[in-house]
């Protein structure tokens, strides 16, 4: 979810201030989402909604990238020290009571990462999203090769 109803622009903030900034940084600021998985915990949970409208094969894989997308999160819960189920399980209540929510990495807790003014720029979003399938492609792609190399040791 974008923060307010449109991203946050800062064309005319970096206009303002001519010379501030060069065309690089202008790209790299154009909008911020909302950090600490909130964006991720909000996407899964609009992928369960959406679950009940699939049919058939569909429906299996809304689940399953609905799940997947808790990676994340969950990585941060363990990297912080705490149990990762029970933060997780946190951060979903809060959003299914409509309440955007990540992960506080000092208490475990749900957080407003808004409120505290933690932040995740969209266009390094984006292109970790565009490149997941690639490099999931190229792991098992690495994974057959070494499959056909084991074979042909044991002819």
């Amino acid at each position: 979810p974008f923060l307010g109803k449109q991203p946050v622009r800062i064309y005319e903030d970096i206009e303002q201030r001519s010379g501030w900034a060069s065309n690089a940084e202008c790209v790299l600021l154009l909008c911020l989402l909302a950090a600490c998985g909130c964006q991720i915990g909000a996407s899964q949970h609009l992928l369960k909604t959406v679950r009940k409208d699939a049919e058939g094969r569909a429906k299996l894989g809304v689940e399953a990238f609905a799940e997947a997308l808790l990676g994340v999160p969950k990585t941060l819960a363990e990297n912080a020290g705490f149990d990762a189920q029970e933060s997780i399980i946190a951060v979903q209540e809060e959003h299914e009571n409509g309440n955007p929510a990540g992960l506080d990495i000092s208490t475990g807790e749900p957080l407003d990462p808004v409120a505290c003014g933690i932040y995740d720029n969209f266009l390094v979003k984006r292109q970790i999203i565009q490149s997941a399938p690639v490099v999931a492609s190229q792991l098992l792609l690495v994974d057959e090769v070494m499959r056909a190399g084991m074979n042909m040791r044991k002819r």
